[in-house]
């Protein structure tokens, strides 16, 4: 059967493309764009070869889809240590991002122009056993060539923003085509489901890979001793704070009624010593405790690695920073819900847009920005039931919201085929 005609033409376009996407990637990589020593790989040609046996691709454009792909990977390397897992994106910063956080074992590489010569080399090459597209990252040249391979194919927190969706429903051969051709749909939600279903596809439930983490992890030992060493006051937690936020914070405590004990994690460890100095220059008694870990102060400087776990399930509330000045994007607001620790965040979360939403769906969530930060957070400190009710509604909505995603990444390594190679099966 031919290619729908919408198919036929894109296939056209991005042949007659091939010739000058080297030039594009330079000028692209000029202007700090892609990665120079790298572009290779968005032509199709890995300098890395593909290991023996199964191997799973998991793509995600951007960051914040790449940071949704990390339980997955960790599912995979933990249930499946036989396969190969090689992770793409697209961009420069996930690509950094990703560097830091994949697990032992996880390949990544640039996802190639999606050329017809360029998706070939591409494929080839890896020959994934198993491809998982996040999202709405839908790249005919790459999926056909897949599917025309044999590689099972998954799309997961599927979503169509309403330009996308109303694109699709005016070629709806080619959509029909495409999502036609996906073994497992897992959309983000109902509004999603629905929208994928209409255009052909066959949504097999719902799950968002935002959910499904485990509970960060904490020395019980260390959790239990400042349990004993903290008196009554209440903590207030400033998380993951970059430059410019620890000055709003120490600004907005200074006037509080009722004095907290602030501990701040600086995104950064290394800014320790400055967020240190920035508290004494306040007249505040305050700690490092990379320098002195057994201390407590007015101001505790957690420049630790590894113990925001601790901190949340110590804080009566939580400040998730990233979120007071523009151009960071917001952090992750699900950790402290599943630890029952109540939210507060600025208003820059533009990482988070859909998990912050459905937070607030629920009143599991407050904001504030930086004229009332230190108004709102003495007047949450003075209603500690009220706390209490806020996180418990957020926990009870992301335990739910976790379970599903589970459930979904399980569907998804059903799909992988069993090991062979060598006479391994997993």
């Amino acid at each position: 059967m031919s290619l729908p005609f919408s198919l036929a033409l894109y296939r056209a376009a991005t042949t007659a493309l091939t010739p000058i996407a080297p030039a594009l990637l330079r000028r692209r990589a000029d202007k700090g764009k892609e990665d120079p020593t790298r572009l290779d790989e968005r032509l199709g040609r890995p300098a890395i070869p593909r290991p023996p046996g199964v191997l799973v691709w998991l793509h995600g454009a951007s960051v914040g889809e790449s940071l949704s792909i990390l339980p997955l990977v960790e599912r995979l390397r933990a249930e499946r240590p036989d396969a190969s897992v090689l992770v793409t994106s697209g961009t420069v910063t996930s690509a950094e991002l990703l560097a830091k956080r994949l697990p032992p074992g996880a390949i990544h590489q640039y996802l190639p122009v999606d050329t017809p010569s360029g998706a070939a080399r591409f494929l080839d090459h890896w020959r994934p056993d198993l491809a998982v597209f996040v999202e709405s990252e839908l790249w005919p040249n790459l999926l056909l060539g897949a599917k025309a391979r044999g590689t099972k194919l998954a799309l997961v927190s599927a979503k169509l923003s309403d330009k996308s969706y109303r694109s699709w429903q005016a070629r709806p051969l080619a959509a029909a085509w495409l999502f036609a051709g996906f073994d497992l749909i897992l959309a983000q939600d109902g509004r999603a489901a629905d929208r994928f279903a209409s255009l052909g596809g066959t949504v097999a439930g719902e799950a968002d890979l935002k959910f499904g983490s485990p509970p960060l992890p904490v020395d019980e030992a260390e959790y239990a001793r400042l349990r004993f060493q903290l008196d009554d006051r209440p903590l207030l937690l400033a998380a993951s704070t970059h430059p410019g936020e620890d000055e709003i914070v120490l600004d907005a405590v200074a006037g509080f009624h009722l004095a907290p004990r602030l501990v701040i994690v600086p995104r950064h460890p290394a800014r320790g010593e400055a967020v240190l100095e920035m508290a004494k220059a306040r007249g505040l008694e305050a700690v490092r405790r990379s320098q002195a870990p057994d201390a407590v102060a007015e101001v505790i400087v957690a420049d630790t690695l590894g113990e925001l776990g601790l901190w949340y399930r110590l804080a009566d509330l939580a400040l998730v920073c990233g979120s007071l000045v523009p151009g960071i994007g917001g952090h992750n607001p699900l950790e402290p819900a599943r630890l029952d620790c109540p939210i507060v965040s600025g208003p820059h979360v533009e990482n988070w847009l859909t998990a912050y939403a459905d937070l607030a769906a629920v009143e599991g969530v407050t904001y504030a920005n930086g004229p009332v930060l230190g108004q709102r957070l003495s007047a949450m400190l003075e209603t500690p039931e009220r706390l209490k009710a806020q996180a418990a509604r957020a926990r009870a909505f992301v335990e739910a919201r976790d379970a599903a995603a589970q459930a979904g990444l399980s569907r998804i390594l059903e799909l992988a085929p069993p090991n062979l190679v060598q006479g391994v099966s997993a």
